[in-house]
């Protein structure tokens, strides 16, 4: 079988996108999955994402992570879909998709892409971090010197231990730069190593930083390892609407494999 593919990338955050229109894709298939998602063996990248067909909609989004489990919102992958929705001449510069989280809404303005995130009802704020859902779990923990923090290993017993369990959760470490920007490194449950960035992550720390009173800005700057990303919000007393997770969404190639 000859897959035909595309690569994409959102700040180093990487993805096979394919074109499943047609059905065509083994959407069981988790070893395939994972292959393609191999970068030794196959394509390489942190999660595989298939466009679909939606009857109410302009189209689904489907992601795998890396490990080939179908799994929770993945943010940089939804505005690299949307571009490649554009690409494909879907939309033009606004859609509505339906994702595993429900539906979403975005825009492409000035090369960016806007995709509005999850409300957020619920932070769970403790003595060492925070802890909500912004399409995926996330805990949030501040650390000092982040450039040099063991990410992966101290992420990894975070994302495994208590009170995560089996689920888990994905971890941010997060040093503050000024009063609107953040720096961010983050370990991903499915890929189970740190990536260069995470959309639904720095969407987690932009929210626990406004909650916990570590900027009172509502547009937020987050540097990840892959570049740059924003995050702006409203407010309504204890609850983050319109959430919008800014960035690039870049096409690296084209490419076919046979599986």
């Amino acid at each position: 079988m000859i897959v035909t593919f595309y690569k994409y990338q959102g700040t180093g955050n990487d993805f096979v996108i394919i074109d499943n229109r047609k059905n065509t894709f083994d959407k069981n298939n988790t070893k395939l999955v994972a292959f393609l998602c191999d970068r030794k063996f196959g394509i390489g990248a942190d999660g595989l994402i298939l466009l679909e067909n939606h009857p109410d909609h302009d189209f689904k989004m489907v992601y795998y992570n890396a490990d080939g489990n179908e799994s929770s919102m993945c943010g940089n992958g939804g505005r690299c879909i949307v571009a490649f929705a554009k690409f494909l001449q879907l939309i033009k510069t606004e859609t509505t998709f339906l994702a595993i989280d429900g539906l979403h809404y975005a825009k492409i303005e000035d090369g960016l892409v806007h995709l509005q995130m999850k409300d957020v009802t619920s932070i769970d704020t403790f003595k060492t971090h925070q802890f909500l859902d912004t399409g995926s779990p996330h805990h949030v923990q501040f650390v000092e010197d982040l450039i040099t923090f063991d990410v992966k290993n101290e992420g990894e017993k975070i994302r495994y231990g208590q009170p995560y369990n089996q689920a888990g959760t994905n971890v941010n470490f997060v040093e503050k730069i000024n009063n609107d920007t953040f720096a961010v490194r983050t370990y991903e449950r499915g890929v189970e190593d740190e990536t260069l960035s995470c959309g639904t992550g720095v969407t987690a720390v932009a929210i626990a930083m406004h909650k916990t009173n570590q900027t009172k800005h509502t547009i937020i700057n987050l540097n990840v390892e892959g570049g740059q990303l924003k995050v702006s919000f409203n407010t309504d007393n204890d609850t983050y609407k319109k959430v919008m997770l800014i960035g690039p969404a870049t096409q690296v190639f084209k490419g076919e494999i046979k599986c």
